[in-house]
């Protein structure tokens, strides 16, 4: 099977290409066709198995509508697998989609390798349950009933799984190896090995033994060692090296439906918790969802919401159920929700377990990560409305009676008050990409904003691109280069006619302040963050705080998910970004790479300098008089280097053809991997030793040896071509892909002899180089270079001008990669650092981060349920979940946020919600002076400012020359202090005070001064 990697590129992060394959290879049926299979569906057709069949005997009705996004009005009475079949065929044209409308038979069912069952029977489970473990078919059974969901899967007697955790395998640079029993190995860097490891060695010199003894059993010792085996025996080592980490395949076996039905309950081994703090409820469901189907088969119907008289009969039949079960706790009060809740379909939900059914699927397919086995349950009880055990403020039969409409499957769990409150609901969503296109799903589902006076605002200012379209399901191929909010939010309009929504292409930051404001922030019920970084999520929890919004916010890593749920003066905020300790020290880039990280990061810069900040530098030089002496003002060393870049554009090394553009390449090569290698070793000899006796090259220092060219090699012609192309395309020239008439360009071309440097300065530390920034750089030269240019007769600026190359690493046809690839791995050589293919480059050097589409889905199903609570007004911190999941494993982690933390001031209690707000004027028309807020703020919470800060400036401080400020007014005293007038979009000047009562106070609230519109505008 050939990968369309343009497509799949971010999942194939995730899979890897042969778990890609098998899957290419499996065909799938899905049964039932309403919201949970429909998104199971999307997901499995998305990650790109060979075929899916969708099969479902029934037509839609109006339930339908409440969680399958697939379906309109239109399609009421027509079978529901086939009216979602046109749509579901478009999400990947790699995947062959049919329709069945037929019933399950044995000859249907023996078609497929994985079958997986929704909204079916208990007879049916177990009838297709037995003939498939008989026939080693996959099974997957999900099922969701309003808030609750459950899980099972059957994968055989034997079931091989190849990658347990999908984790890349560990790879670490040795730095020594003792000779004893046993050995012990020394790392440059922390290993991250487990005891359960077993690694491989390669490139060791010394001790070759272990370079072919196999995989070898670890012992871990500290963060930077391990032991091994016995290495008594073996030669002494003598440098370099690496351990590789072996991942170890693990067969399971699962038990039939019949028996795992029965065991589920007497072997923890098969049921897999997703709230620890639910474990007994869970049990219980195991039970309640078998006695719901006892009660389907006597009554003809699921219970009616809210009907007290089918709950007791439901508690009944699950009491029945559970002395024939052993479970030795039964809560009856779960049972009760569920029977009210039943008949429930939401959106959420399915999006929750459809993911995890999805993922399931996927792993069926290819063996790559560990399957659910065998059980799951889930349940969100907690989003039904607070204080229900009070009569008056439970919800009634009416209440949630089906109204008709497409939201009836929510009304039969929350009732037609709560659907009325959501359509009111004002929203900000910030991010239209996996996660905001499954948001927004979700949100035109259960009609968020659908009525009069709701509104959804979304932004994102990036465009759709290809390798979007494997997770971000509302574009399409023909949407490619448009705005993502634009598309999201008419696919999502589409979904929900009603749906009131604006899209905006704006980024989140300073510059929307204009857009974003305080008046904006007032109209809002709060905000879901769909964002890929941390600095955005803070910046947007950061306005939250500022303008008491909640905030949902959840972020996603390959199978790794996440959820935190932000609540105004209930849980703490998102926070501020945490330093991660990744940025690379410059010294290791220049000249002391020892892991792959460090030579693309390298190739990565090589590229930003030639292809693009050289081009820029020239552009600026011929449309900017004052390029020159601003260049003097600034640093030396980079000067020197802008100057040289500049007069090499402008003069005679200016290329003017292909074989230009080949010259160039071939001598950049001997100049990068060759003539700066020997200077290395000719400053720093292999066996240089260090003031203190210690040998230099050792540890994180490898000591390189100089390429020699091979036009042979195919690494080599690799940077050779993508080099020259690149240069020519910065200069308009056109290039070449012919390798053959690139190596006779090559044939006669003669290459400078290397002759060492003696002055040159090798920086050792970015300590050292910190100290003597500047103090190396040749005077001279750059004296020359600035005369040279400013006696030059300005060029024609526009036949002079250069493109400055963008890098871009999803278009396979730039050679952008091509350079990047080529120039790290050649670097990789140089140090004797194993190299990288195209795919894990392209993962390092573009910053991809891996994603995953039944990830996405369940992120912002989990996201959607805290929804639920922020619109009801939940205030029990206890009703509310942030989470985490690992959908390899599987695992799924949900707590309680944490509480704010609370600070003291003068003996009251304060968090980071608590502020000052300061907006009402004396006469209505005049700001406030200063000596006015001072005195409403001890009128009003008995504090006495004696200090007022703006940012760094001060305001005011008691007892000083700042008293004349007190007649001024406020918006006066901020201008003439900072000496800037307050930017017209500016509605709110938030100032931090300190107290008489309590000056030590390291926090206090701020004061937030709110101007008045008239003046301000």
């Amino acid at each position: 099977m050939d990968i369309d990697e343009g497509f799949y590129s971010r999942q194939l992060y995730v899979l890897g290409h042969d778990a890609m394959r098998r899957m290419g290879e499996a065909n799938v049926l899905i049964a039932g066709m309403r919201g949970l299979g429909v998104e199971i569906a999307k997901n499995v057709i998305l990650a790109g198995v060979r075929s899916v069949t969708v099969q479902d005997e029934r037509v839609v009705e109006w339930f339908d509508l409440s969680s399958q996004f697939y379906l309109k009005e239109t399609h009421l009475g027509q079978n529901r697998a086939l009216s979602c079949l046109s749509s579901l065929s478009r999400l990947n044209g790699h995947v062959s989609v049919d329709g069945h409308n037929g019933p399950l038979d044995e000859s249907l069912l023996s078609k497929f390798q994985v079958v997986v069952l929704t909204n079916s029977s208990l007879d049916e489970q177990i009838r297709i349950g037995a003939f498939c473990h008989s026939k080693n078919i996959k099974l997957i059974i999900a099922d969701t009933k309003g808030l609750c969901g459950q899980l099972f899967c059957d994968f055989g007697e034997e079931f091989r799984v190849i990658d347990c955790d999908g984790e890349s395998p560990v790879t670490v640079m040795i730095d020594s190896i003792t000779k004893g029993n046993p050995g012990k190995v020394r790392c440059t860097d922390e290993h991250n090995l487990r005891d359960v490891t077993h690694v491989t060695f390669s490139g060791v010199q010394g001790m070759e033994e272990l370079n072919t003894c196999g995989p070898v059993g670890v012992q871990v010792l500290d963060d930077y060692s391990f032991s091994i085996c016995d290495t008594s025996a073996f030669s002494e080592y003598e440098k370099g090296g690496v351990a590789s980490e072996v991942k170890k395949s693990e067969t399971l076996t699962f038990k039939p439906l019949v028996e795992a039905l029965d065991e589920a309950l007497t072997d923890p081994e098969i049921m897999v918790p997703t709230d620890y703090g639910k474990l007994e409820s869970h049990q219980t469901l195991h039970v309640a969802f078998q006695a719901l189907h006892d009660f389907v088969g006597s009554t003809g119907h699921l219970p009616k919401p809210r009907s007290k008289v089918d709950a007791d009969m439901l508690v009944t039949m699950t009491r029945k159920r559970s002395e024939a079960s052993r479970l030795e706790e039964l809560d009856e009060g779960v049972v009760r929700k569920l029977s009210m809740c039943a008949r429930g379909d939401l959106a959420p939900v399915n999006a929750f377990i459809g993911g995890l059914a999805a993922q399931e699927v996927m792993k069926a397919c290819s063996g790559k990560f560990t399957p659910l086995h065998q059980w799951l349950y889930f349940d969100a009880l907690e989003c039904l409305p607070e204080g229900e055990e009070d009569e008056e403020e439970a919800l009634t039969e009416d209440a949630c009676a089906p109204k008709g409409c497409r939201y009836d499957g929510q009304i039969a769990v929350f009732g037609s008050a709560f659907q009325e409150k959501l359509a009111r609901q004002r929203y900000f969503l910030v991010g239209a990409g996996a996660i905001g296109c499954e948001l927004l799903k979700n949100f035109s589902l259960i009609g968020l904003g659908a009525g009069e006076g709701g509104h959804i605002t979304v932004t994102d200012m990036d465009s759709i691109e290809r390798s979007n379209l494997n997770r971000q399901f509302l574009f399409s191929s023909q949407d490619i280069g448009r705005q993502k909010a634009e598309v999201a939010a008419r696919a999502a309009r589409e979904m929900n006619p009603t749906l009131n929504i604006t899209a905006h292409q704006n980024r989140l930051g300073p510059e929307s302040e204009g857009v974003y404001g305080l008046s904006f922030f007032r109209r809002l019920d709060g905000v879901a963050a769909a964002l890929d970084n941390v600095d955005a999520r803070v910046y947007l929890d950061q306005l939250c705080v500022l303008h008491q919004k909640p905030m949902l916010e959840g972020g996603t890593l390959g199978t790794k998910g996440s959820t935190v749920v932000v609540v105004p003066h209930l849980t703490q905020s998102y926070g501020p970004a945490t330093a991660t300790g990744t940025a690379i020290p410059l010294c290791t880039l220049k000249n002391f790479p020892h892991r792959i990280e460090h030579t693309l990061q390298w190739a990565r810069d090589q590229f930003e300098g030639i292809f693009k900040h050289s081009a820029e530098s020239l552009n600026q030089y011929l449309s900017d008089d004052s390029f020159l002496s601003r260049l003097e003002k600034g640093n030396e060393v980079e000067a020197l280097e802008v100057l040289e870049a500049v007069s090499a554009s402008v003069g005679d090394l200016r290329p003017r053809s292909w074989e230009d553009c080949v010259r160039w390449a071939r001598l950049r090569w001997e100049t990068l991997y060759n003539h700066d290698i020997r200077q290395l070793l000719h400053c720093f000899p292999p066996d240089a030793v260090t003031s203190s006796g210690v040998p230099f090259w050792m540890g994180a220092k490898r000591c390189p040896h100089p390429l020699t060219f091979d036009p042979e090699c195919t690494t080599h012609m690799d940077f050779m071509v993508a080099a020259a192309n690149l240069y020519g395309q910065t200069y308009g020239i056109k290039g070449a892909c012919d390798r053959a008439s690139v190596r006779a360009l090559l044939a006669g071309l003669r290459v400078p002899v290397f002759a060492p440097k003696s002055s040159v300065k090798i920086h050792v530390s970015d300590e050292e180089m910190e100290e003597d920034k500047g103090k190396d750089v040749d005077t001279a030269r750059l004296e020359a270079l600035k005369a040279e240019l400013a006696s030059t007769t300005r060029p024609d600026c526009q036949a002079m001008r250069m493109h400055p190359l963008e890098f871009e690493k999803d278009d396979d046809g730039n050679f952008h990669m091509d350079y990047i690839v080529a120039a790290s791995n050649l670097r990789a050589e140089n140090y004797d650092i194993p190299t990288a293919d195209r795919l894990k480059s392209k993962l390092i050097a573009g910053r991809i981060i891996p994603a995953i589409a039944t990830t996405t889905a369940a992120v912002a199903g989990l996201m959607c349920l805290e929804l639920y609570k922020l619109v009801q007004g939940h205030r029990q911190l206890h009703s509310f979940r942030s989470s985490f999941i690992n959908m390899a494993v599987p695992m799924c982690v949900m707590s309680m946020p944490s509480k704010p933390h609370a600070f003291t001031v003068a003996g009251k209690e304060y968090s980071l919600w608590d502020s000052f707000l300061v907006e009402g004027r004396p006469d209505g028309q005049q700001e406030m002076t200063l000596g006015g807020l001072l005195d409403h703020i001890k009128r009003t919470h008995d504090l006495e400012v004696t200090g007022l800060f703006y940012g760094p400036a001060v305001l005011y401080i008691a007892g000083s020359s700042y008293e004349d400020r007190l007649q001024q007014r406020v918006p006066e005293v901020v201008c003439s202090v900072t000496k800037e007038e307050i930017p017209p979009h500016v509605e709110m000047l938030e100032m931090v005070p300190s107290f008489a009562e309590d000056e030590d106070c390291l926090i206090v609230p701020s004061i937030k001064y709110v101007l008045i519109p008239t003046l301000q505008n």
